[in-house]
């Protein structure tokens, strides 16, 4: 490629900062969501266990279902799917656990709750 006179470099170089600062919020934003997610579907387990007395086969049988329903999404384990119910019986209050989720990445969490 011929060089570019006329100031190319001071194009390019912020537009290839303004594009890497984009994917890093882009990859936080998605890391938060599926954060929360993950300690909702938590709630979701343990506020069925607490009310019908749901034992942990019901955990490996949503496990399976939720695997069939996502093949390609991981995460979905029973192993997760229990340190999702923990991080929800551990940190019972949403609005923390928004303030938790943006500043603590979810491996993380599983570390603290397993």
């Amino acid at each position: 490629m011929a060089p570019i006179n006329g100031g190319y470099r001071e194009l390019i170089e912020p537009i290839k900062e303004r594009i890497a600062t984009a994917r890093v919020r882009a990859a936080l934003s998605v890391n938060r969501e599926m954060a929360l997610l993950y300690w909702q579907i938590g709630r979701d387990i343990l506020d069925r266990q607490q009310r019908h007395g749901w034992g942990a086969k019901v955990i490996e049988r949503l496990s399976a279902d939720l695997k069939r329903a996502y093949p390609d999404m991981t995460g979905l384990s029973h192993r997760n799917l229990k340190y999702m119910r923990s991080l929800s019986e551990a940190w019972p209050d949403e609005a923390i656990v928004q303030q938790l989720v943006a500043q603590i990445p979810w491996g993380r969490n599983v570390q603290n709750t397993g």
